[in-house]
């Protein structure tokens, strides 16, 4: 294998650590290795876990016969850093330092910048992230909330979202950088994005819950009533916290995060689900609408990925509210291995350049 044109790609998630090896645009391998709960609790937070997430991906090199001096880079999905344009950004001390000391937020994928660049090191290969979930492309009116000690910051599915909007113009012939987009993911968490002539300038907060509600996330509240709610006594910070980003949406309606049973509830005969999950659908067809006044109505595109763009009847009821303000097109499931290899591959060829990460002084 030539190394000048080996990539490895890393995921790291809650429980689990996605891997792919890339020859130039081509995918040689992929795995997805679940980390069990029990293990995973011998560590005192996610950051401590990284010799255990090392171990697991030269274990899967070691299945590929690749030795870690062939690789030309190792690129791995951001974690919650400091807020910068998106792009690829060269692994450095600064970031790694902010990542591992869950300086703007912990998630497991701060481990990703430190393993790339141990990775990185046998071979001198390159050490990048691409597009982290903190990148921020907003522009000043889309950071005003109501409450200047509230701004609302870029936090949703940027590396997808970025790379569908790029797909999106390649297969209608044209450069993502002259279109006006709305990126709609749907999954877990649910984004809805304007994408402005290659700008991600305003979407809603998918990480922490804001927007339409999702199989986990809340969604937006009725303000007074959360506040009710939070200062009742009834709940800790955590367990609010809890509610709104992973035990809201079609989980505190249905008990399900699974659409597929959703979807076999409304098939018996479930009006409450049929409500529940349409009502999903309103609240995204909404969101969608306040993206299309963001782009002053010019909008090229609408288009849907994420895994709950398999769902058919999702989209029907999405796309009967939305189809009048542009063309849909339909993106389903997510491949940001992929979209994190040719960002990678970008900068190997040249066609693109590796910013550096600055922290805030």
């Amino acid at each position: 294998m030539e190394k000048k044109a080996l990539i490895l790609a890393l995921n790291p998630g809650s429980t689990s650590t996605k891997l792919g090896l890339f020859q130039g645009g081509q995918e040689l391998a992929r795995v997805n290795i679940a980390h069990p709960r029990e293990e995973l609790a011998a560590f005192s937070d996610p950051t401590a876990q990284l010799p255990y997430r090392r171990a697991a991906v030269e274990g899967f090199l070691a299945q590929q016969g690749v030795r870690l001096p062939e690789l030309a880079a190792v690129v791995s999905r951001g974690g919650v850093m400091r807020p910068l344009p998106g792009g690829p950004y060269r692994v450095n001390a600064a970031m790694i330092a902010d990542l591992l000391a869950c300086r703007y937020g912990t998630h497991p994928c701060n481990l990703g910048a430190a393993l790339a660049a141990e990775l990185a090191v046998p071979g001198g290969a390159l050490a990048l992230v691409v597009d982290a979930p903190s990148s921020d492309e907003f522009q000043p009116l889309a950071r005003l909330s109501g409450l200047p000690e509230l701004p609302r910051r870029s936090s949703f599915h940027f590396l997808n979202q970025r790379a569908v909007g790029r797909r999106l113009a390649h297969d209608l012939g044209l450069s993502y950088s002259d279109l006006n987009l709305i990126g709609t993911h749907l999954g877990g968490g649910i984004s809805v994005a304007a994408h402005a002539r290659g700008r991600l300038i305003d979407a809603n907060n998918a990480l922490d819950g804001d927007g339409p509600f999702s199989p986990q996330r809340a969604g937006t509240l009725p303000t007074a009533a959360l506040v009710d709610l939070c200062f009742s006594g009834r709940y800790s910070r955590a367990e609010i916290y809890r509610l709104l980003t992973t035990g809201g949406g079609l989980t505190a309606y249905l008990g399900t995060q699974d659409a597929r049973e959703v979807e076999a509830r409304i098939a018996a005969g479930d009006e409450n689900a049929r409500l529940v999950y349409e009502g999903m659908a309103y609240q995204v067809a909404k969101e969608i609408g306040a993206m299309a006044t963001v782009l002053k109505g010019q909008v090229d595109a609408i288009f849907f990925t994420g895994g709950l763009a398999h769902s058919e009847l999702l989209l029907d009821w999405i796309k009967e509210r939305v189809r009048f303000i542009a063309p849909l097109h339909v993106y389903p499931g997510e491949d940001e291995l992929l979209a994190l290899a040719e960002g990678a591959l970008a900068v190997l060829e040249g066609r693109d350049a590796a910013q550096e990460y600055v922290p805030e002084a």
